[in-house]
């Protein structure tokens, strides 16, 4: 797998559901603002419940940050309905669940494991260029976490607003940031 940062999200056009409505996704939605591309592997199994009700449970917070979330898994946006109206943990989701049964954004994030045609465990930020700032990408036993997303998210638009700074490990607003410089090489 190579690294995606850096790079500009490749064309894409997909149904999605979202709040009681199939719609269209494009790439061209996730520009003009902060996005969140999120996949994993399948509706109806396990920890992907926990992870999509996680999100749920922050999304106030991404949408005050001026982030929109895009759950992506190779299921059909029918079939995210009807998950939506089985489950209470998902039935929480306001944010767009986007269909890919033909693996395409699968293929393009890199994150399609062939064999079984499904996504793995890929977290994507977005900045409103277009361009992938943040990349995470696991193994499907392994749960994210919406905070620690947060967190993240915070520091990439901060430097995107600070040029020149940079954030240390583990920052959060309100930390001192670094200016990288000469003077500071050896003395962190």
């Amino acid at each position: 797998m190579s690294s995606l940062i850096n790079s500009e999200i490749k064309p894409f056009k997909a149904q999605a559901y979202h709040n009681g409505k199939f719609i269209r996704v494009t790439d061209a939605d996730l520009k003009g603002k902060w996005s969140v591309v999120f996949f994993y592997p399948a509706d109806f199994t396990f920890v992907c419940p926990t992870e999509l009700g996680d999100l749920a449970d922050h999304y106030e917070q991404f949408q005050k940050m001026g982030v929109e979330i895009y759950s992506v898994s190779t299921d059909t946006h029918f079939t995210h309905k009807a998950w939506h109206d089985t489950s209470d943990t998902i039935k929480k989701i306001q944010y767009p669940m986007v269909g890919d049964p033909t693996g395409t954004i699968t293929r393009n994030f890199d994150v399609m494991v062939e064999a079984d045609g499904l996504a793995l465990r890929g977290t994507f930020v977005v900045n409103p260029e277009g361009i992938i700032k943040i990349m995470e990408v696991q193994d499907g036993s392994v749960g994210r976490s919406a905070t620690e997303l947060i967190r993240k998210i915070q520091a990439a638009q901060y430097v995107a607003n600070h040029k020149g700074e940079v954030c240390p490990a583990s920052w959060k607003p309100g930390d001192e940031t670094l200016a990288p410089s000469l003077d500071l090489v050896g003395k962190i």
